[in-house]
């Protein structure tokens, strides 16, 4: 089966982002924030969102199930408070969940978490918690960059995350390191603070020692792992200038990468340089990059076509496609097992 680790619910019907606007809105104090009860959304808008869309795409692809998560640039921790974060991501939580149940072969869900710049991250562990234990999530997305790209959070090193990574380890769940809108304007948000933030979430696991805290906890880095794969030399001497063990050693049996990349020479490269039991099938689709390369009549996010055209073998072809995936997602793995599968 393929399994692609990367999806987000980027066609949510207009009224959750007209939810969103009226809760923005009310920031200032001039209008009535909305409450959760005043979204209403009913499972038929939901189909009719994922049907032509998601579903349709994944059926076209052969893509058996999606890791399904709020839309990554709608996350906007920067908005507001803790407060704010926390009725926005159970609002987005709960729709993923919704969408999931609607489609339980086919869809599971990942959590967002109630990020807020300056905020304890141990703020959102009841966030977390209800999103594994009531709807089933099988990872959460992390973010390094609460601010929106001024990157005032400490390093993912840094003890402050630690009660987050505790309860991953203690619920057994990967979380994908993924960043949301730029306010900065020197960073376009998906062409450069999402590559960015791939590569500077890398570098600081390799200057740190996260993994001798945590050695179960595991870490999705998307995007064919932003510019990591290019520069691996660069890491490696980085690694050994700093004291750290080679790179295998020190991260890579914790740091998995996506193979969200949109053309062929850029995958086979993730493909050479990086293990295979280190990369995940994903596409990210529906997702920043929508179109049709002019140059194969295909879109550019049909990562499926650059893995089955690269010099995969078989054996990790099919690690990528679906082993993997169920290893570092036991709750996945064990989802699926109970559907048979």
């Amino acid at each position: 089966m393929i399994i692609d680790c990367h999806g987000h619910y980027t066609t949510a019907p207009p009224a959750l982002a007209a939810w969103r606007d009226q809760q923005i809105a009310a920031l200032d104090g001039s209008a009535t924030a909305p409450l959760r009860a005043d979204l209403r959304i009913s499972d038929d808008e939901l189909r009719e969102t994922i049907e032509p869309n998601q579903l349709k795409l994944m059926d076209e692809r052969g893509i058996d199930l999606t890791i399904f998560s709020p839309r990554a640039s709608f996350m906007a921790h920067h908005v507001g408070g803790f407060e704010t974060s926390a009725e926005w991501a159970a609002i987005c939580n709960e729709l993923c969940h919704r969408v999931s149940a609607l489609y339980p072969d086919r869809f599971a869900p990942a959590a967002m978490l109630p990020q807020s710049p300056g905020v304890d991250p141990a703020t959102c562990l009841p966030e977390l918690t209800r999103c594994v234990e009531e709807y089933g999530a099988v990872a959460l997305n992390l973010n390094p960059d609460p601010s929106g790209g001024h990157w005032t959070a400490p390093p993912l090193t840094d003890r402050s995350w630690y009660p987050v990574y505790e309860k991953m380890v203690e619920y057994d769940i990967p979380a994908m390191v993924h960043v949301s809108t730029s306010v900065n304007p020197a960073f376009h948000t998906t062409g450069a603070h999402y590559l960015n933030a791939d590569t500077t979430a890398f570098m600081q696991l390799v200057q740190g020692d996260l993994f001798t805290d945590f050695p179960t906890l595991r870490l999705v880095i998307p995007h064919g792992g932003g510019a990591v794969p290019y520069h691996w030399g660069r890491f490696r001497g980085l690694a050994m200038a700093l004291g750290k063990p080679e790179l295998e050693e020190h991260v890579l049996g914790n740091v998995f990468f996506d193979t969200c990349v949109y053309h062929q020479p850029g995958s086979d490269l993730l493909f050479d340089v990086i293990p295979a039991r280190n990369i995940l099938f994903a596409s990210e689709m529906i997702g920043a990059v929508r179109s049709v390369d002019p140059r194969t009549g295909h879109h550019f996010d049909d990562t499926r076509r650059y893995a089955e055209a690269s010099r995969l073998s078989e054996t990790d072809w099919a690690a990528i496609r679906e082993h993997n995936a169920r290893t570092v997602y036991p709750r996945l793995d064990a989802l699926l097992k109970g559907q048979g599968r």
